[in-house]
């Protein structure tokens, strides 16, 4: 019983989004010969609103804590705690946030419904993601998210890039999900069971070389969901040529549901304690792909020439922040649950900023100002309350105080110091100062350059549309984070702790 309801309440954020999709799929079925793309819009939003409070609602009544306990339901398949509803608060957020610029976005759109039912069904998986305990759970949810992406990303038929950009994905997750699924049958072959509590508590005599494997596969498909280096080559391409807003939805709500997948299979699946016993030090291989994915998302960001490619690297640099949270473990640290709830509190943070920054382009891209930071010059006259959301995103992005990222990031590396990781730290650290360069850039051409010609930004209209709403709701979310991040720091190193 969840708060006198059935056990299956637990799971009503991720019914009421399956709903959600399904109403729009039924709207569109009503009206098929109707443009409803007001109607889609309304319905997703409310839908993704919808599963955001009953996620705020099974929390602040204590289903899942580490007091009441963790919810399980169809024999032990799926797990509802406080992890996964931190998690699925993150996708419902960017979900509504992408649903709400959609409207302007896809207006001239041959079919927007399928726009607003793909990203409904994707946040789906997300959220059963972020609850399975088994790993069959697991493929199954990775597939629900995977599939509508491919088609996300290659929406704009009409368009060689995203089309291009559609078929890449397609091939490379085909590949990665062939690799992950073919990990879990050596973890099944190695303990005879796909719940993640059974792995654990299972026998591994003899079988610790097939276990290994089958963790390092796992490890691989995980390093693709989450862009991690060297998995990450598909990512650029996917953002660079998906409509913006599909790169919102993938940059931060996909990227969480890799990191959900991480936190839980391999804290929960394969313990610190068991790791070690079989020379399988999954926590090494994870540092190493947070070095490296840091660095390399960095500094390839700072070379680039166009705003939406400079987003797309830079999230791969984010993704190496956040796996500092796996990276930073150790049998028996004393920061072992702060250090993944820094990073759980992170993401949540990067969800709003970097969500905002991508609807931004978005924008940009209904006016025709074009691509680069050039194309940017001087926007800020035409478009001064969305300029100063974009310079909110950025300066949060580069863990400036006194904005939300920086309290994330600060808490996240002096987490991964007191596990006894300051090289991780120190990196971390050095890499956000490379990121400075990069986001000012934007901020300095939005403010500080001026325009091409007289007459380069006269198609910018700024009326208060719901790209535009969202845009700023966006950094509105990034700023109040600022006072509420004691709650949510505190909610995530509480989920974070009942994992150790």
């Amino acid at each position: 019983m969840v708060n006198g309801l059935p056990g299956v309440t637990a799971l009503l954020p991720a019914l009421l989004l399956a709903a959600t999709g399904l109403a729009l799929l039924l709207v569109d079925t009503i009206r098929p010969d109707a443009r409803s793309n007001t109607s889609m819009a309304i319905v997703g939003a409310v839908g993704s609103l919808a599963a955001l409070a009953a996620t705020v609602w099974l929390t602040a009544t204590g289903v899942g804590s580490a007091d009441a306990g963790a919810v399980y339901l169809f024999s032990d398949a799926v797990k509802v705690d406080t992890l996964g509803l931190f998690f699925t608060a993150i996708f419902a957020s960017v979900t509504a946030l992408v649903l709400v610029a959609g409207h302007d976005y896809f207006d001239d759109g041959v079919n927007p419904a399928a726009f607003y039912s793909l990203v409904t069904f994707a946040a789906t998986g997300m959220a059963l993601l972020a609850v399975a305990n088994s790993l069959a759970v697991v493929f199954v949810a990775l597939e629900m998210v995977s599939l509508p992406s491919y088609v996300l990303v290659a929406y704009l038929k009409q368009n060689r890039g995203s089309v291009e950009a559609g078929l890449k994905y397609f091939l490379v997750g085909a590949l990665s999900s062939a690799i992950f699924l073919f990990g879990i049958s050596l973890v099944y072959a190695a303990t005879g069971s796909l719940i993640l509590a059974d792995i654990a508590s299972a026998s591994i005599e003899g079988l610790t070389g097939v276990l290994g494997v089958g963790i390092v596969m796992m490890i691989g498909g995980v390093a693709f969901k989450t862009a991690s280096v060297p998995f990450h080559f598909w990512a650029p391409e996917a953002y660079e040529g998906a409509p913006a807003p599909v790169s919102a939805f993938l940059s931060s709500a996909s990227k969480a549901a890799g990191f959900v997948v991480a936190f839980r299979v391999f804290t929960e699946a394969f313990p610190l304690e068991m790791a070690v016993s079989a020379n399988v030090d999954w926590m090494l291989a994870f540092a190493i792909l947070a070095a490296v994915t840091m660095t390399l998302g960095n500094f390839a960001a700072a070379v680039q020439e166009e705003v939406k490619r400079m987003l797309a690297y830079s999230s791969i640099g984010h993704a190496g922040y956040a796996l500092i949270g796996v990276a930073a473990l150790t049998v028996d640290g004393p920061a072992n649950g702060t250090v993944m709830g820094a990073a759980m509190a992170h993401l949540l943070v990067y969800g709003f900023m970097n969500t905002g920054a991508f609807l931004f382009v978005a924008m940009a891209e209904r006016w025709g100002v074009g691509r680069t930071f050039a194309d940017y010059a001087g926007l800020w006259r035409r478009a001064p309350v969305a300029s100063v959301a974009m310079a909110v995103f950025m300066f949060s992005l580069a863990g400036l105080p006194p904005f939300a990222g920086f309290f994330s990031k600060y808490f996240l590396f002096q987490a991964a110091i007191d596990n006894g990781f300051v090289w991780l730290a120190g990196l971390g650290a050095i890499n956000s100062v490379v990121s400075l360069y990069y986001y000012s850039r934007v901020v300095k051409a939005l403010f500080l350059d001026d325009p091409a010609s007289p007459t380069a930004l006269d198609a910018v209209d700024v009326r208060p549309t719901a790209l535009y709403a969202a845009v700023v709701f966006a950094a509105v979310a990034t700023v109040l984070l600022l006072p509420g991040f004691g709650p949510v720091i505190e909610t995530a190193e509480a989920a974070a702790s009942a994992l150790f």
